[in-house]
């Protein structure tokens, strides 16, 4: 064999060698990876994707670059744009929240709301601490106070998973916020985090129904012995399906589910679509009064609003009642969907947004002299500080959010939420998929969430010089009108002046 051929076998050895090392560190690679991937606990993803999850962040990193070329624009995504989600995401893990190179949001959209700053904002030292809210007082034998106003809002155990629900427990009990059951009853995972509970009472009275599916006294009892539980709500209609009961598909119903809720194991949870003993407002405002008598603490309700003619009924005969009988807070939910199955023409067109829908009741409140004695909570789609600010400016005392807590648990927004398949674990109760979301480090990521949102919240009330969210008013905003040019809120919604004969004597 000659020398070139020696040289030439030689060298084709060596780069077998070469390969073959640069295969096996490959693989040494991916198997790293993988087992790096599956025993870590902060990204559901990777966890129930080793080693392919990581490519989610490799292509949004390479969407900062190359968004203008073959990406959709930061506010170009439904329900929640890019812009929203990644400002939660950043807020969740407690990372800067500021941008650069100014703002991608077009300044022209009707319906925007736009915050105006003052001359002389306060100083520092100026600003006051979260003032205290008081639910019940007077009337309830146990009121409940406050100084939170971002809270988690209505979602089941059903329609969330086990890990979901402990992490949102734990995480509003560190940040001081309260969490709402929603319709599915009260489970121990509700409990386990040690933070304020409001259980939400809905059609089928999950969690406090007799064998007959009825109203138990008993059960409202037991669930108000619970230091924990600080206030119940009378679900009357929400904004995913306004007049159509909760659904929960029977893959959904397991075991610890069903006994929560007392019904089959494996069967679609389908709720009535109402209250099948309220025919009336006198009826609704009777269940108000008998839920707060038995429990000893405080009853709102809440809906969806459409059609408006009621709220002049309902003020009025809670005037003839007695103010005893009126519900200690509303809880007005947006028609904008949830996060649950609904139909998509309900989701869509059914019910009022809630930047028409607040105001109208809050003027309603106030024109029968009733502001202060029933508290104003909102909800729907309020996942930002800009949102929660807005909502602060048109009335609301406190806002609830649900899809935005969801986001801190790590939600994608796969649109999986009506079935079992969710990516992240959130919404699903398959064992494979829950296990990527960690109880321990989400509930970090809730707490994180909240704090920030309200810290930045507090960031627009001082910039328009309000000391606190809590003083926002209609003239610390402007409203975006068609043609748009921004028209102040004061004007749209001007303030109602509370009728003659309901204004306080002397």
């Amino acid at each position: 064999m000659s020398t070139l051929q020696q040289f030439t076998v030689g060298f084709l050895e060596v780069g077998a060698v070469l390969i073959a090392l640069t295969l096996l560190a490959g693989l040494l690679a991916l198997l790293w990876m993988y087992v790096a991937d599956v025993t870590q606990t902060r990204h559901a993803i990777r966890r129930n994707y080793p080693v392919i999850g990581r490519f989610r962040y490799f292509f949004e990193h390479l969407g900062e670059f190359f968004r203008q070329y073959f990406f959709a624009l930061d506010r170009e995504e439904l329900p929640f744009n890019r812009a929203q989600r990644s400002w939660v995401y950043r807020a969740a893990k407690d990372l800067d929240s500021t941008i650069a190179f100014g703002s991608t949001m077009p300044l022209n959209q009707p319906g925007d709301i736009l915050f105006l700053n003052s001359l002389i904002p306060p100083l520092e030292e100026e600003v006051q601490p979260r003032s205290s809210i008081t639910f019940g007082q007077g009337y309830a034998r146990i009121p409940y106070a406050t100084t939170s106003f971002f809270n988690v809002s209505a979602m089941s155990f059903g329609a969330l998973s086990m890990p979901a629900v402990r992490a949102l427990s734990r995480g509003a009990a560190k940040a001081g916020i309260w969490l709402n059951t929603g319709e599915g009853g009260l489970a121990p995972y509700h409990l386990e985090g040690g933070c304020d509970i409001v259980f939400q009472i809905g059609t089928a009275k999950y969690g406090v129904r007799d064998e007959q599916g009825r109203l138990s006294d008993d059960r409202l009892r037991e669930l108000a012995a619970h230091e924990q539980v600080r206030m119940f709500e009378i679900k009357l209609s929400q904004g995913a399906k306004p007049g159509k009961g909760g659904i929960l598909p029977g893959v959904k119903v397991t075991d610890i589910i069903a006994s929560t809720r007392g019904i089959p194991v494996g069967q679609d949870s389908i709720s009535p679509n109402r209250h099948r003993e309220i025919h009336s407002i006198d009826d609704l405002l009777h269940m108000i009064h008998h839920v707060r008598e038995v429990s000893g603490k405080p009853v709102g309700i809440k809906a969806a609003i459409g059609q408006t003619g009621w709220l002049d009924e309902f003020c009025q005969r809670i005037h003839d009642l007695g103010l005893e009988y009126a519900p200690d807070f509303f809880t007005v939910d947006s028609a904008d969907g949830g996060s649950g199955a609904a139909p998509q023409s309900l989701m869509d067109l059914m019910g009022l947004p809630v930047r028409r829908s607040l105001p109208i009741v809050v003027d309603k409140l106030v024109e029968y002299g009733l502001r202060q004695r029933v508290r104003v909570i909102c909800s729907g789609k309020l996942i930002n500080p800009a949102g929660v600010a807005a909502a602060l400016c048109l009335g609301a005392d406190c806002v609830n959010s649900a899809r935005g807590f969801m986001f801190a648990l790590g939600c994608i927004q796969a649109l999986q939420c009506n079935r079992n398949t969710c990516p992240t674990g959130v919404t699903t109760h398959n064992p494979e998929l829950q296990k990527g979301l960690d109880p321990t480090d989400k509930a970090s990521r809730v707490a994180h969430y909240a704090h920030n949102l309200m810290h930045e919240v507090e960031i627009i009330a001082h910039s328009c010089g309000a000391r606190e969210p809590r003083l926002l008013d209609r003239t610390h905003a402007q409203i975006i009108r068609e043609g748009g040019l921004p028209e102040p809120l004061a004007t749209v919604y001007p303030e109602r002046e509370i009728r003659p004969e309901y204004r306080p004597r002397g």
